[in-house]
């Protein structure tokens, strides 16, 4: 009997690493669910381009990370689709930079809530399936700033930790259900985040990096790919940069 194409929810899946994520796990015949919290249209036309051309099926379904009701209704939307979740990538981040002296609370809780307790959030509701399932792919997006620190950054680099001490504790509670987590973490990519960065800033940066240029989306998408296919079936809580620094 043949076997049912596999399930991925990306979140955050409307642009950037997100959506180049979507395409790279579409192009490798996964049905896929891109999940967004503002950007409607976005998400419509990926789904729409990614189903016309590699003849999948993709859902957008709209659903604040931080949120976990709508991430609990999302995960029923996904159930009632496919029936299935097989791969979850939480990708879903912000980011609200200052000094410390002058980050506000509300910057601070703003990027804890989405890039933190949104993984907590999506991973604690695809547990019950991926149990019944017993099997399953969970791979967060961490950042290099979450192993460096980044000056004006402490509210994204403890997020971003903390997803990696996170993961890492989930693969080992995991494990018995064949449930692999793992954590993906970008280097200089060039998004939209990055864009905005000070020219200088950016000379600074390329100035580090070896290959003379920043990542892609799609570099990264390729590491989450193999992440979620039968060829890393032994691997769990570990964690991969896709960088070309020496640290």
């Amino acid at each position: 009997m043949e076997c049912p194409p596999k399930v991925a929810l990306i979140t955050g899946g409307s642009r950037g690493i997100g959506a180049a994520i979507v395409q790279k796990l579409a192009a490798n015949q996964f049905n896929v669910v891109i999940n967004y919290k503002n950007n409607r249209h976005a998400a419509g036309k990926l789904a729409r381009a990614v189903s016309s051309h590699f003849m999948v099926e993709a859902l957008p379904v709209q659903a604040d990370v931080s949120i976990y009701h709508q991430v609990a209704d999302m995960i029923c939307q996904v159930q009632e689709k496919f029936g299935r979740i097989d791969i979850l990538v939480n990708n879903a981040g912000i980011t609200r930079d200052a000094l410390l002296i002058r980050m506000t609370e509300e910057d601070w809780d703003r990027v804890i809530n989405t890039n933190l307790k949104g993984v907590f959030n999506c991973s604690k509701a695809v547990l019950k399936t991926m149990q019944k399932q017993r099997r399953g792919r969970i791979i967060n997006l961490s950042s290099v700033v979450g192993l460096r620190g980044q000056i004006g950054q402490a509210n994204y680099a403890a997020a971003k930790a903390g997803v990696i001490a996170f993961s890492k504790s989930l693969a080992l509670e995991l494990a018995r259900w064949n449930i692999k987590v793992n954590v993906v973490i970008p280097g200089f990519t060039e998004t939209d985040m990055t864009l905005q960065l000070p020219i200088k800033a950016r000379e600074k940066i390329l100035e580090q990096i070896p290959l003379g240029r920043p990542g892609s989306p799609e570099d990264v998408a390729g590491m989450v790919n193999y992440l979620a296919s039968d060829a890393a079936d032994y691997i769990s809580g570990q964690v991969f940069n896709v960088d070309c620094r020496v640290v």
